[in-house]
């Protein structure tokens, strides 16, 4: 019952974490693309590299708190849904270009991202 707690506790603040990033990146770079969603998905990346080595490989947190960051926070602060919905709605609105750009960005940046917190995380 206290990672369940954990994990809603962590899935909160990810929620709010979400919404104060996107609209942040939103208001610097404009809605003409998907700019705040990309941005969540690379820090999320990135912290899930970082954070997977740190707490789970190194053991560096009890349960409760690796749930509460990795399956909560994280879970709660990428996007992934949102991603989905923006890519289709450029679609919809004849900007095909923008929506493969959109793909190849996320999935390229948001694994290197991934990638390199997990590099970081070993060499510290």
């Amino acid at each position: 019952m206290l990672q369940i707690l954990a994990i809603a506790g962590g899935g909160a603040v990810g929620a709010v974490a979400r919404f104060l990033v996107s609209t942040g990146v939103y208001r610097l770079l404009g809605r003409d693309f998907p700019w705040g969603t990309l941005a969540v998905n690379l820090l999320g990346s990135f912290g899930m590299g970082l954070l997977f080595v740190l707490l789970l490989e190194r053991s560096l947190a009890s349960p409760e708190l690796r749930a509460a960051i990795l399956i909560g926070f994280l879970g709660s602060f990428t996007t992934f849904s949102t991603f989905s919905f923006e890519t289709l709605t450029l679609v919809e609105q004849g900007e095909v270009l923008r929506a493969l750009l959109n793909v190849a960005l996320s999935l390229l940046l948001c694994v290197a991202a991934c990638w390199a917190g997990i590099i970081a995380a070993r060499a510290l």
